[in-house]
């Protein structure tokens, strides 16, 4: 083998085929060259007992770690996601670029011990505190890269556009400046990003209008534009009042009012979409796109609960992200995200697909193929370069089967027991584009990240 080559034997992995026993990968810079199934154990392989693909995360807030389990006090009104932003705005009118990076690679660590091996960094954090731009319009882009370069996460870096307050184009609050922007300055900040990515293995960029009431319809065809051909990620339709206030600007509800505005394709991602109604989910999902969801911030967000079975009988495609990063778990996004169809409708294995199927293997397998769609990392509705296959990046997570929730698993029983009956914990190695990232289920770089993290926090919260 050569120098930048490695080897790796797997009792059971999971291939694009499906399960297969005795299988040895080899990769060479940090690319998938060979899959082999039924391979005996060669002299000095590392041995491991279950491989699986690592999970994109494709949409993240990665800064708002730093406020996880401070917003869970009662406000005098009724709290909503509405509360919870302005709560939010104060904590983004403190940070300063390094504790930023210090934020975000704790957030990037902790998704790579999670199961996650890239991840959409939808990022809006663009200007000082006073709002004034940096020299450098890309710099705070640029400290999310280092963050990636150093955690070792993949990266598609998702700068977005925000310039309005609300529909009909009113102009940013005071505590909006940090991230309002203009088209020229936008473009520039698209150019950063794309030279620090250029930096990091398997770097990506797109962009992320905000939402239908952060831009008009001019700005966002303006913005679509500058994605060069990358992925389009927006939020839409994820509260009830911005369903009402949308009709009440234009008469047309968010995801209708998209589909007038821009050409909605394989590219775009739509993030939430909590609110869709059957008419909308059968137009997104002709169109290609990919929805993302984040069931754990949905939930503690008090969005509501996207109509997933329905998105399903349409062959829609999804996605899952982590969004505030309240909990970053790969497994815990999937288990709220069947779990909430479970409570709404009175039933079990809702997303299994059918009869007899596996439900922790359906939602493995959605997650895995839209989220590597919608981050850029496969054409849309292929299945080319995902997973442990030949030529894709060596991203693999194995799983501890001596761990007592896969005790006697085998296959989809794997998934569906770390899903549903197991933790973070259950998660040994992870390897991304062929460098392992995470033994024994601690992240190389713990220890140094913490430290710095929590110097961090001591400033922004003292």
């Amino acid at each position: 083998m050569s120098e930048g080559a490695l080897q790796l034997w797997f009792e059971s992995a999971l291939l694009p085929g499906g399960w297969a026993r005795r299988v040895r990968i080899t990769s060479e810079d940090g690319v998938i060259r060979s899959v082999e199934p039924n391979a005996d154990p060669g002299e000095g392989e590392e041995r491991h007992a279950v491989g699986v693909p690592g999970l994109p995360n494709l949409h993240s807030h990665a800064f708002q770690r730093a406020i996880a389990g401070l917003t869970e006090r009662r406000g005098p009104g009724q709290d909503s996601f509405w509360t919870w932003r302005e709560l939010m705005y104060r904590f983004v009118e403190r940070i300063d670029p390094d504790q930023l990076q210090a934020v975000t690679a704790l957030a990037f660590a902790q998704m790579l011990e999670g199961g996650f091996t890239r991840v959409g960094e939808f990022h809006y954090l663009h200007q000082d505190k006073l709002g004034v731009p940096f020299a450098d319009p890309g710099e705070l882009a640029g400290r999310v890269a280092a963050a990636a370069a150093e955690t070792g996460i993949a990266l598609t870096l998702l700068p977005a556009f925000y310039a309005h307050s609300g529909f009909g184009a009113p102009g940013p609050s005071a505590r909006q400046r940090r991230f309002a922007t203009d088209l020229d300055r936008f473009a520039r900040i698209v150019e950063s990003s794309r030279k620090a990515a250029r930096e990091l293995p398997d770097g990506n960029v797109g962009v992320a209008p905000h939402s239908l009431r952060a831009v008009t319809p001019e700005e966002l065809a303006a913005v679509v534009s500058l994605a060069s051909g990358g992925p389009v990620h927006i939020h839409v339709a994820e509260q009830v009042r911005e369903v009402e206030e949308c009709v009440a600007w234009c008469g047309r509800r968010p995801i209708e009012r998209l589909f007038e505005a821009a050409t909605v394709d394989g590219r775009w991602c739509l993030i939430h979409a909590t609110h869709a109604i059957p008419e909308e989910l059968e137009r997104i999902a002709a169109a290609g796109a990919v929805i993302g969801l984040c069931p754990m911030t949905e939930a503690s967000l008090g969005d509501g609960v996207f109509p997933a079975l329905e998105f399903q009988g349409c062959g829609g495609r999804i996605g899952i992200g982590t969004d505030s990063n309240v909990l970053i778990e790969a497994g815990a996004e999937l288990r709220a995200l069947e779990y909430s169809q479970r409570l709404t409708r009175r039933m079990r294995n809702v997303l299994a697909g059918q009869s007899g199927h596996s439900t922790g293997r359906s939602l493995f397998d959605a997650a895995l193929a839209g989220g590597a769609q919608a981050l850029g990392g496969a054409p849309a509705g292929t299945r080319a370069g995902v997973g442990l296959a030949v030529a894709a990046p060596l991203d693999l997570v194995s799983l501890d089967a001596g761990h007592p929730a896969l005790i006697e698993r085998r296959e989809d029983e794997i998934l569906d027991s770390w899903i549903f009956a197991a933790g973070r914990d259950v998660i040994d190695c992870v390897w991304r584009a062929g460098e392992k990232v995470v033994s024994g289920g601690r992240h190389r770089g713990r220890d140094v990240i913490v430290a710095r993290y929590r110097r961090a926090m001591k400033t922004l919260l003292a």
